[in-house]
């Protein structure tokens, strides 16, 4: 991992160097010679390339320059950021997966573990956002674990949220695939599987941008859908629908709110992690981003009405449709396969033609989304590793147009498991995936809550105010506090579930399949440790310059007093407004 030489940088520069292009005249590039020089790496990844050392031991202030000095592109716009906040990662985990929860713990059980979750991540996000406005490095999270906790946490952080999107790429892909046999078309799930690959990993090639405008696209389409759904699902509950008439709360009496007790509750909360996953892209999208300062703010703000309003009320109103005992929940050919929706089967039960096959749409439209941001997180994770020294530094390749290219190729490499669906393994293969993106995102939740706190311990022993940050998280200190303790306790109830699974007996298969990415994680961080001999950071010794794009304390001060002051005058509503959004 670590070459003791520096002059060793990745081949693809040299064989980039050497093309040689032509131009359309003596004046002006050809487009394809523009196209073939955007490949070339970037000047300044080439300067970090070149002074990094490795095989010296972890170099914690050499790391958190390189990432701070990332050439990524920064070209996503306040727009961006907004649609990646509120729908970027809406996907399986809403639309399918939350059928299987339904039918494990019941309506209630459902509300409960989203509801639970959903606070978690309230706390989580606007730490996050907190940092990510101060530092908008490459990396994000797993670049914060290794400045503010330990280099060797950071190097666990960062691998497994890697391996996280590496996984629920070729989830998606399948998902995907599998949607489209509710039109009953007679072609092999590969056909789809390569279509939609060579779809997402084109825009992703891209860049930035193309990634950005796909997003928001894709996520417009989501949000009016789910709200269109509420909508519809409210009429259908009081009675509005073609076939049955009122409905209101009765599946909430019988079957009953609850299944299997509080087991089924705890088996719920994998579930909803998993459907939260890739709420916190929009502060790895910190360094990409032109305006970090003006931007992020309303974008963190608004994954409070994400939660509140996809998950919360859509959930309320599937549970109040479908009964956790309905048969099409348990008709499931796969992990992914949309005929177990319950958005797809309550509109299915009201009668109403056309609509499941337009919903269906959207369930594949939003599952696409979750695959492009898939190879867009984990892309930029391997790259920040790379950067950091905590992974081989090809991954770090940037090429002329900010892309992580090396990050990219090996991110969509590992999406072509995906055609593992043409096996009769596949069940069990995604089982397994799934065991690992689940409880990923826990750890790395976790991971933002305590970065915060010691940042912000940091942050007062070496004698900054609270008036120098640009934006700071609503819930404070004590709200991650309460964030990291959450994910704390969801992981003690998912290790109970897993050594004691329900109706089942106890095997190391079962414990594995449920509770997998802790040994993973834990496994990388004693290595390392051990390995690299890192220690804990200092609040003290923590770097709080590196990546700071306005440095200028004296005039960020004024120029923040100034835009408080304004707001203070103006109207009440406009200042809830911009203090929720």
């Amino acid at each position: 991992m670590h070459s003791t030489s520096s002059e060793k940088i990745f081949n693809l520069e040299s064989a980039t160097t050497d093309i040689t292009v032509s131009s359309s005249d003596e004046g002006a590039p050809s487009l394809w010679a523009h196209f073939v020089d955007s490949f070339r790496p970037n000047e300044v990844y080439l300067a970090n390339a070149r002074s990094a050392t490795y095989g010296d031991g972890y170099d914690m202030k050499a790391a958190a320059k390189r990432t701070a000095q990332s050439p990524l592109s920064r070209c996503l716009k306040g727009r961006h950021l907004q649609m990646i906040a509120i729908g970027g990662s809406i996907g399986t985990g809403l639309f399918i997966n939350s059928g299987k929860a339904l039918s494990n713990g019941g309506p209630a059980s459902l509300l409960i573990a989203f509801g639970v979750i959903g606070i978690m991540l309230y706390t989580v996000v606007h730490a996050l956002g907190e940092l990510a406005v101060l530092f908008p490095v490459a990396g994000s999270f797993s670049t914060y674990s290794a400045r503010f906790i330990d280099p060797a946490w950071g190097f666990a952080m960062g691998w497994n949220y890697a391996m996280q999107w590496l996984v629920v790429f070729p989830l998606e892909l399948v998902a995907a695939s599998i949607t489209l046999h509710y039109w009953q078309m007679n072609i092999n799930n590969a056909v789809w599987i390569a279509i939609f690959w060579t779809l997402i990993v084109g825009i992703n090639f891209v860049g930035v941008k193309g990634y950005g405008e796909a997003e928001f696209v894709f996520s417009l389409v989501k949000i009016v859908s789910v709200i269109g759904f509420i909508i519809l699902g409210i009429v259908l509950v009081c009675g509005g629908g073609p076939v049955r008439g009122y409905i209101g709360g009765k599946y909430w009496a019988d079957p009953g709110a609850f299944n299997h007790g509080f087991k089924g509750l705890c088996s719920v909360f994998v579930t909803a992690a998993f459907a939260f996953s890739g709420t916190e892209l929009v502060g790895l999208a910190a360094a990409e981003t032109e305006n970090p300062r003006k931007a992020l703010p309303s974008a963190i703000k608004q994954v409070f009405w994400r939660i509140t309003l996809f998950y919360i009320i859509a959930l309320s109103v599937v549970s109040l449709l479908v009964p956790y005992n309905s048969p099409q929940l348990l008709d499931a050919k796969s992990p992914v396969d949309a005929a177990a929706s319950p958005f797809v089967i309550s509109i299915q039960n009201a009668g109403i033609a056309g609509l499941p096959s337009v919903f269906n749409v959207v369930i594949l439209i939003s599952v696409l989304s979750v695959g492009n941001s898939s190879v867009y997180g984990c892309s930029r994770t391997l790259a920040s590793l790379g950067d950091m020294g905590l992974a081989p530094k090809q991954l770090a390749y940037i090429d002329k147009s900010g892309r992580p290219l090396v990050g990219i190729i090996v991110t969509s490499i590992f999406g072509l498991i995906a055609f593992v669906s043409a096996s009769p393994r596949e069940a069990d293969v995604f089982n397994w995936l799934l065991a690992i993106s689940g409880l990923s995102s826990i750890f790395t939740w976790a991971s933002v809550c305590l970065a915060h706190i010691l940042f912000r311990r940091a942050w007062k022993i070496q004698g900054h105010s609270l008036d120098e940050l640009a934006f700071k998280s609503q819930p404070g200190v004590i709200g991650s506090a309460i964030g990291f303790m959450l994910n704390v306790v969801i992981l003690a109830t998912q290790f109970w579930v897993a050594v004691w699974p329900r109706g089942k007996q106890p095997t190391a298969e079962a414990f594995f399949q449920s509770f997998l990415a802790a040994p993973v994680v834990l496994a990388c961080f004693v290595v390392y440790k051990i390995w690299q001999k890192t220690k804990f950071v200092k609040p003290s010794d923590a770097d709080l310059v590196s990546g700071r794009r306005e440095v200028d304390t004296p005039t960020l001060i004024e120029d923040l007093n100034a835009e408080r002051e304004a707001l203070r005058h103006r109207h009440l509503v406009y200042r809830g407004y911009k203090y929720w959004c």
